[in-house]
């Protein structure tokens, strides 16, 4: 089969290329906005990829146009398919009807950790002889890519609640019918397309719906929406993590290991470079997820002793005279605060220095704004890209004080990080988009210096 993905370099769609890739399918694509990793994930694939939306790509004649939630009505591609009656279809439908179905389907949800978590559980069935299939929202150091497909009867996803395209507004999930799902946490996100929290719960009990009563819930204790969630109907099993009568921990800090426990009993002591609590959760959850199919808890301990992350997460991209720059994802306060509270507890009293793109639709929009400050407290300098966005950012970092500063010209923005900084700084970029490569302007500058 020829497939035509649209949107093909979205974190999603790139991986379901190079799932279909591998499974012997002719794979072509296009997309409007190409930046790293998932551009060379797909030249390593050998797809094919057309820059724009030309109408006449329809002139590849494949058997099958796949649908990106990025193509909108109006795009001129969608527009001649639609005109053509070619046949089309979803991401999450061609995955699930052509590569999950009849698989034992490991799912991770969640608003915070899903790649993480998911780049773990994959990790530990890896580890345990399982060589499970996988597509996840980034690339597992482990594997050096986001998704494969494999001979094995497991399949880890990362379950995403946006919808699905333009002419499917269900959240991803529901189409992945998974055996066992993680609920990592749940809080409000995605403001374009959810008016609030309890729209993205009604979403989350549709997945819940769709599990089967053998299979296995693994939840956050430590979240009331998902107690929610789970109080509208529940037909499975469910284990809690960050609960004393579930899977918890002991002993942790960010500069040693700690001890697993289930039902009060240690399963084990862990020992790991991660820092941060939302990572020693997701391990809790990956584990409780592992166990269900089969793997037994100190193997999986044993796994994610050598788990190496995930690109984008804290990823050190170099460190020039004695200034470390990371790289990571965390677009959302929850997950600013985290990855902030993680690096502060690993280097103590070394400066960190947080430089912030508010490139998320949801922190486009300042519909969570009033947390962002909060969220940036660790940090001892602030740098924020406001260049694209309506609302007085400046303004709400105000509190901060001296400390943070704003930017509308990236150049600008490089010279001031550059002239802040010093021996003994770590700087995280956080940015769930490219950053215009920020990450090695920088490293470049403080080279020539």
């Amino acid at each position: 089969m020829h497939i035509h993905i649209l949107g093909i370099c979205g974190t999603f769609m790139g991986g379901l290329a190079a799932i279909a890739k591998q499974a012997g399918h002719e794979v072509t694509g296009c997309d409007a906005n190409v930046y790293p990793p998932m551009s060379i994930q797909l030249e390593n694939q050998g797809i094919g990829l057309t820059e724009g939306w030309d109408p006449g790509q329809v002139d590849l004649a494949p058997d099958l146009f796949v649908i990106g939630n990025v193509v909108t009505r109006g795009n001129r591609l969608m527009e001649e398919i639609l005109n053509r009656r070619l046949s089309y279809a979803s991401g999450p439908q061609w995955l699930a009807e052509n590569v999950l179905h009849g698989n034992w389907v490991l799912g991770v949800a969640g608003t915070h950790g899903k790649t993480t978590t998911s780049a773990m559980l994959a990790w530990i069935l890896e580890y345990a002889g399982y060589s499970p299939g996988f597509l996840i929202g980034g690339v597992p150091l482990d594997f050096g890519v986001s998704a494969r497909i494999t001979n094995s009867r497991f399949f880890v996803i990362e379950a995403d609640e946006y919808d699905t395209a333009f002419f499917d507004k269900r959240s991803k999930f529901v189409h992945y019918r998974p055996s066992t799902v993680i609920l990592n946490n749940l809080e409000f996100d995605h403001a374009d397309i959810f008016a609030d929290l309890s729209a993205i719960e009604t979403q989350f009990h549709h997945l819940v719906r769709t599990i089967p009563g053998n299979g296995l819930i693994v939840a956050n204790g430590a979240e009331e929406s998902l107690s929610r969630v789970l109080e509208l109907g529940c037909w499975t099993p469910v284990e809690w993590f960050d609960r004393p009568d579930g899977w918890s921990i002991r002993g942790a800090d960010d500069t040693s290991g700690f001890d697993v426990l289930f039902a009060g009993k240690v399963q084990g002591g862990l020992q790991w470079k991660l820092n941060g609590r939302h990572n020693r959760m997701n391990a809790l959850a990956a584990l409780a997820a592992a166990r269900h199919v089969g793997v037994p808890t100190a193997t999986g301990i044993e796994a994610l002793s050598s788990f190496k992350n995930v690109k984008r997460r804290m990823e050190m991209r170099g460190e020039v005279n004695g200034i470390t720059i990371y790289d990571d994802f965390a677009h959302h306060p929850t997950a600013i605060e985290s990855t902030l509270a993680g690096l502060r507890a690993t280097v103590g009293d070394a400066r960190i220095v947080a430089v912030f793109e508010p490139r998320s639709n949801t922190m486009k929009m300042g519909s969570i704004k009033q947390s962002l400050c909060p969220s940036l407290a660790a940090a001892d300098l602030v740098f924020c890209y406001t260049r694209g966005l309506d609302w007085d950012v400046a303004g709400t970092l105000q509190p901060l004080g001296a400390k943070s500063q704003c930017f509308d010209n990236i150049d600008a923005l490089v010279r001031a990080i550059i002239s802040s900084t010093r021996e003994g700084d770590h700087v995280v970029i956080m940015s769930n988009g490219g950053f215009g490569n920020i990450h090695e302007t920088l490293l470049a500058e403080l080279r020539a210096l």
